[in-house]
């Protein structure tokens, strides 16, 4: 039976000029990959350090994107989304704080991430929080972290994939792009044998198609095609409401997790301790400020093994004279408690300086015994060596101002505290 998107697909192998033959096959792509990922790696290091900056020009984000533009025809242009419009105010990732850092986060999810599964349910969690002006044009960044399970997206790709699938993707649309995505995987998979794993050849072919280069098989548009696609638009349409849901739902943890780390902050430098905000976490916004300001830069010396881990500790004391470690909080506000303990295992066995320290677990009064019941795990058997205590929120906010004013050591929060 004749097949007119495979004599298509044929024809465009065969083409000297075809994107697959000038781009995909070309030697240099690979290599560029290796590149543009750590490019996209050191955008989120400066994103989390503060020193990305507050425009386009000159930062780090510039150089990677300009790279990619540099991956022949179908990348060119790929930096107009990214180039800040003062007057509309977009993208608006270099002058908002907290969109700065939902970016970052979306590029270290996915960059730390093997599954199609948390590579979508990412890219929903920022189409979620709707930042202005950052739509599926960053798909061409993610592309290169995950080239066989993310495809590319510029103005041409949509029109041909609209011609061949009979689809009506719209530009700036995220669920738009997640739709076309399903269909470029279902094409890619029909004919994998004359295509190729990696999303980008068959990206190519729909690039080609919108160009006006090739004119789509009439006889693929029909009203099957197009049922198909309003029916995965919807579906993406309800996955991203419902993950609306559970995003708002994690910025009321997020913020309930934040004003107890700066509460905890505040407290320690009131009873004039060095404070440490847990490296992931010195960029959040609070107040006016930030979580991490007028903290710690570095952490004393500590042995390799677990100081990574330590970093991650949501709040650190350390005693002004001596540099050694007076306590340590983790807030478990409803996050897995597990993660928290052993991070605080990792200070207290692998790190000198953090010897006979008090480690606190503060969390809601409802989680007592979830707290319990994770200290009696087997793994965690050593663990009433350390003495972990466990921090309930009210108590905290409610004996906050007065340790503040009156306090000198950690005794205090000994006693409002219970041992585990």
């Amino acid at each position: 039976m004749h097949d007119p998107i495979a004599e298509l697909i044929d024809c465009w192998k065969a083409d000297p000029g075809s994107t697959y033959n000038t781009w995909f096959l070309w030697d240099q792509r690979i290599k560029n990959f290796r590149s543009i990922r750590r490019g996209i790696a050191q955008v989120v290091v400066d994103i989390r350090a503060g020193t990305f900056g507050n425009a386009y020009r000159g930062s780090s984000l510039e150089t990677v994107v300009g790279s990619v533009a540099e991956q022949r025809q179908i990348f060119k242009g790929a930096d107009h989304a990214f180039l800040w419009k003062p007057k509309l105010r977009i993208p608006d990732i270099y002058e908002n704080t907290r969109n700065q850092n939902a970016f970052a986060d979306l590029l270290h999810a996915c960059d730390h991430c093997n599954c199609a599964q948390d590579v979508v349910a990412a890219i929903r969690r920022i189409d979620a929080i709707g930042i202005k002006g950052l739509g599926p044009a960053v798909a061409n960044l993610l592309y290169f972290i995950h080239p066989t399970l993310v495809a590319p997206f510029n103005t041409a790709i949509v029109k041909g994939f609209n011609a061949v699938a009979g689809g009506g993707v719209k530009l700036g649309r995220w669920d738009h792009y997640l739709s076309m995505r399903e269909g470029l995987l279902r094409l890619n998979e029909q004919y994998r044998l004359k295509l190729s794993n990696d999303l980008g050849a068959i990206a190519g072919l729909m690039f080609d198609v919108g160009a006006g280069r090739y004119a789509a098989p009439p006889a693929a548009i029909d009203g099957a095609a197009i049922d198909l696609w309003r029916e995965d638009l919807e579906r993406v349409r309800q996955e991203s409401a419902a993950m609306q849901k559970e995003l708002a739902l994690a910025r009321e943890s997020d913020a309930t997790h934040t004003g107890v780390q700066a509460l905890l902050r505040d407290l320690g430098k009131a009873l004039g301790f060095d404070v440490w905000i847990a490296s992931n976490d010195r960029g959040r916004v609070h107040g006016s400020g930030l979580l991490g300001d007028g903290c710690m830069d570095q952490l004393p010396a500590m042995a390799d093994g677990g100081l990574e881990s330590v970093r991650l500790i949501d709040v650190v004391w350390v005693d002004t004279h001596t540099s050694r470690v007076a306590a340590a909080f983790e807030v478990e506000h409803t996050t897995s408690i597990y993660s928290g303990i052993v991070r605080m295992l990792d200070l207290a066995w692998g790190t000198p300086v953090a010897e006979k320290c008090a480690l606190f677990l503060v969390a809601p009064d409802n989680r007592r015994d979830k707290v319990a019941e994770q200290l009696q795990r087997p793994a965690f058997s050593r663990v009433s060596e350390l003495g972990i205590r466990y921090l309930p929120y009210s108590q905290l906010e409610q004996h906050h101002a007065s340790m503040s004013r009156f306090g000198s050591s950690i005794k205090p929060l000994l006693e409002i505290s219970q041992r585990l």
